[in-house]
């Protein structure tokens, strides 16, 4: 079986190359071994070094030369947003206090749908949207250095 040994960077190859795709929320593109459908039917065998976060626009490089392209699927967000950023990084310690992945903007943070931890949020101020999008969290403190692990900028 075609195996995909190598995360390419979003931005640092050309996605034109692409030969299908890829398509999974969180928990589907946080994987270090497992069998991947693609977009075309065929099937490839995922099989990294260490559990990875494939991230929207990354490549996947295949043991045949082709390259997937790697695409976050919509699933239930929250946005939270709060009255200052002073509030907003409160609220922001209290997302981290709690492990939670979380997207990290410049005016907001956005975190998967969870009643308790949505409650608690707007108990602290803070205002919630329901969105429908992909979730890119940021790494944790303890990431492995490397491509895999590489920082996104989330436009607003």
């Amino acid at each position: 079986m075609i195996r995909g040994t190598k995360i390419l960077p979003a931005g640092r190859w050309d996605a034109a190359r692409a030969a299908t795709s890829y398509r999974a929320d969180y928990e589907g593109r946080f994987r270090r071994r497992m069998v991947l459908t693609l977009a075309d039917g065929s099937e490839v065998l995922l099989d990294l070094d260490t559990p990875t976060l494939m991230r929207d626009g990354d490549g996947l490089a295949l043991t045949d030369g082709r390259i997937v392209l790697i695409v976050a699927e919509a699933e239930p967000l929250v946005e939270i947003r709060a009255d200052s950023m002073d509030a907003l990084l409160k609220l922001a310690w209290h997302v981290g206090n709690r492990h939670i992945g979380a997207m990290i903007h410049h005016d907001r943070i956005t975190i998967r749908q969870d009643p308790v931890i949505e409650k608690m949020i707007e108990g602290l101020g803070g205002h919630l949207t329901h969105v429908h999008r992909g979730f890119d969290p940021e790494n944790g403190a303890y990431a492995a250095p490397g491509p895999a692990n590489h920082h996104h900028h989330h436009p607003a």
